[in-house]
């Protein structure tokens, strides 16, 4: 048996998977299955998949069958570009109106709790749908979208309707960065197939390296190809982005799960993010 590694279908994540050598690590035992956050969060729960770029919020919720893998994430500093709230009227006049929440997050609509909760003071009444823009603008003052799905609706944005990047309220909350997405392996992975695993993880790391090297050139074409869009955009849109877990990383996301543990929005707090060590090590020699 091999692993299943879960590969989140947005594009926020593709540096970490563009250059792997695929063929090979299938030879060896790799299942590459793409799924929304919200599929990938409840395999990697089920263990139906070994390793994925998990939501943040999905990894507290299940911390304790998880490592993380060292210096892997989907975070920004400030404007992220693709998690937004569109409104038909100012955030702060959203007291006791209807938000509607993408069904594909977890981390993200979670944020927007703790953004509206904590940082507005605001009581709103969220309901759960299908990402599409026009259904849930239609009976609801707000919705959020993630991903592709919010850079479409950007792209389309009616004039009248204001919109929020979540990214940059959480900085200018708390000054810290806001982390996404975490990769992370189930314990029993690593003990299975730990050195499989460690190949999958230093070929993540290299394709890391060589997408920011190349400043996102080869991927960015093929997003063009698939998606659309400007390569000014995407330029713009990755340059927005960060993979890494620094420590400062570590200390936005503790503070994301103090403040979502403070709301009951997570049942146990998390107060720290365990590394698999033998590959931080490995990392660092």
């Amino acid at each position: 048996m091999g692993i299943v590694v879960g590969e989140i279908s947005y594009t926020n994540i593709m540096p970490l998977f563009y250059y792997l050598d695929r063929r090979q690590l299938v030879e060896r035992g790799c299942t590459f299955v793409p799924k929304v956050p919200s599929e990938l969060n409840r395999g990697m729960a089920e263990g139906s998949v070994d390793i994925g770029g998990i939501s943040s919020f999905a990894y507290a919720q299940n911390a304790g069958a998880f490592q993380l893998l060292p210096s892997l994430s989907v975070s920004s500093s400030g404007d992220v570009g693709s998690i937004f709230l569109f409104s038909k009227i100012p955030i702060n006049k959203l007291e006791g109106k209807r938000v509607a929440l993408t069904s594909s997050s977890a981390t993200s609509v979670n944020l927007l709790k703790i953004i509206l909760g904590r940082f507005y003071g605001l009581g709103v009444d969220y309901v759960t749908m299908k990402p599409d823009f026009d259904a849930m603008m239609a009976e609801n003052d707000a919705c959020l979208l993630i991903g592709d799905d919010a850079i479409r609706t950007y792209w389309n944005q009616p004039s009248e309707i204001y919109r929020y990047d979540l990214g940059r309220l959480w900085n200018d909350n708390t000054r810290l960065p806001m982390t996404y997405a975490v990769v992370a392996a189930r314990k029993n992975t690593i003990s299975a197939h730990g050195e499989l695993l460690y190949d999958l993880y230093d070929q993540m790391l290299k394709s890391k390296k060589r997408s920011y090297e190349n400043r996102f050139d080869d991927l960015i074409r093929s997003i063009e190809y698939e998606i659309g869009g400007s390569r000014g955009f995407w330029q713009s849109y990755f340059k927005g982005l960060n993979h890494d877990l620094s420590p400062a990383h570590e200390e936005g996301l503790l503070l994301f799960y103090e403040y979502a543990y403070d709301l009951g929005l997570l049942e146990k707090p998390v107060k720290h993010l365990p590394l698999w060590q033998e590959a931080a090590g490995r990392q660092s020699v």
